[in-house]
């Protein structure tokens, strides 16, 4: 599922010069406790509310498609919103945040999300239910790509905690939408407006820790070599990939990396998106069904931690890569198969192939030697990966209209796991972007 390369703070000694200014600073010597506090609070409740309008829509997404006269291709066109919106808004958040300070723009998005899952329920036509999906996932957006930023400035000798922290927060925030949703609509009449829009409680209570930090953007500057302005590094010369950066386009480990950010990213909207509407469609009922979905959504909470471990002691990450691709392959068969009778093990099976997405962000940290490197191969790996999954959540709505069942659907989804494969073994080859550019 979704979206900043957390494992990339793992070794924060060479970080980018790209992350000079301001916005990445630490808050060594600057930062009350009360802030840091805050701060701490800030990032829990950021990170909670950074999937429920993703995965509340997924549990109640027949009732939605019922009430606003949605097709199955329109609703497809629902799903692939997300991966949408976080190409696209995502880019603009170092700017933003350069201009405004990163608590501020967090504050904005928050602020973007409570108005999305208020609006949204107001919402009488698709039109406009897609424009306040798209308000919530804007805020979205640039909050999931400035989460590191805000580690690394407020929580510098603290990256590895801080970053698991928010981590497990978001898993939770994933997992509690799609298991809660169904049962609290019931509790509240069955009104599928009410079941979204509470999820609107959680992100007004996100947006109370920023207030107070959205004016505070001091902070060192960071040097070349990430020490504190007014600091003397070590000398060291430096190398041909620092001084003259090649475009990230003429390496074939970034574009390995790209296609199989872009496939695991198709794997993990369509199941957000879908699986509910599956199970609920072989006679599973809706609250058991959002409950599977949270127990795909789960699984990332302890393999995040396991996956990134293994893989930074292996010089070649494909077997990681046909493990979990074989567990997905796995799943979808039963899916396919007996969708109802194994609907547990396929949930569990699937959710150990949506980990995939923390070795993706493992990969790209090992991929460049260097700092920059690692910063501007993330950048092109998750843009060009999330502009890739967009057609996935689509086409399976189209193939679900115009084939009457789950049938063709759910065997491109277990097609999909070979290219999958592919092209993580091929970025899991022990070498570098500079090799290459």
């Amino acid at each position: 599922m979704p979206d900043e390369p957390k494992t990339l703070d793992a070794a924060p000694a060479r970080p980018s010069s790209a992350l000079r200014d301001p916005i990445s600073a630490p808050q060594t010597g600057r930062g009350a406790r009360w802030t840091l506090g805050l701060v701490s609070v800030g990032l829990v409740l950021t990170a909670l509310n950074l999937r429920p309008a993703i995965t509340s829509l997924g549990a109640l997404l027949e009732e939605v498609s019922a009430a606003l006269h949605m097709s199955g291709t329109v609703a497809g066109v629902l799903t692939s919103v997300p991966p949408l919106c976080f190409a696209v808004f995502g880019i603009t958040a170092p700017r933003l945040a350069r201009r405004f300070g990163p608590a501020a723009v967090v504050c904005a998005g928050m602020a973007a999300i409570l108005a999305g899952l208020l609006l949204r329920p107001l919402a009488t036509g698709t039109a406009g239910f897609l424009a306040a999906s798209a308000l919530a996932l804007m805020g979205i957006a640039v909050s999931n790509i400035l989460m590191p930023v805000i580690v690394k400035r407020y929580f510098p000798d603290r990256i590895g905690s801080m970053t698991g922290l928010y981590s497990m927060a978001l898993a939770l925030g994933t997992s509690l939408a799609a298991a809660l949703t169904v049962p609290m609509t019931d509790a509240l009449g069955g009104d599928w407006r009410l079941g979204l829009g509470v999820w609107a409680v959680l992100a007004a209570l996100a947006v109370l820790p920023w207030l107070p930090l959205v004016k505070d953007r001091n902070g060192p500057a960071l040097t070349e070599r990430g020490t504190p302005a007014g600091t003397v590094p070590a000398p060291s010369a430096p190398t041909a990939s620092e001084t003259a950066p090649r475009p990230m386009y003429r390496s074939r480990t970034a574009w390995a990396l790209a296609c199989f950010f872009g496939l695991q990213a198709t794997g993990a909207y369509i199941t957000m998106g879908w699986m509910p509407q599956i199970f609920r469609d072989a006679g599973v009922p809706a609250s058991t069904a959002g409950v599977l979905l949270a127990v795909t959504m789960v699984m990332g909470v302890p393999l995040a931690f396991v996956i990134p471990r293994l893989a930074t002691r292996m010089r070649h990450q494909g077997p990681i890569v046909v493990a979990l691709g074989t567990c997905g392959l796995v799943g979808y068969t039963g899916l396919l198969l007996a969708p109802a009778g194994g609907a547990w093990i396929w949930a569990v099976l699937l959710g150990v192939s949506n980990c995939s997405f923390p070795l993706a962000l493992t990969m790209i940290g090992m991929r460049s030697r260097t700092g920059a490197g690692v910063v501007r191969l993330s950048a092109f790996a998750q843009s060009v990966g999330y502009l890739i999954s967009i057609p996935g959540p689509l086409l399976v709505g189209v193939l679900y209209q115009h084939s009457g069942g789950w049938g063709v659907p759910i065997a491109l989804m277990g097609g999909l796991m070979i290219p999958q494969m592919i092209v993580g073994t091929l970025a899991g080859r022990d070498r570098t972007v500079e090799d290459e550019t």
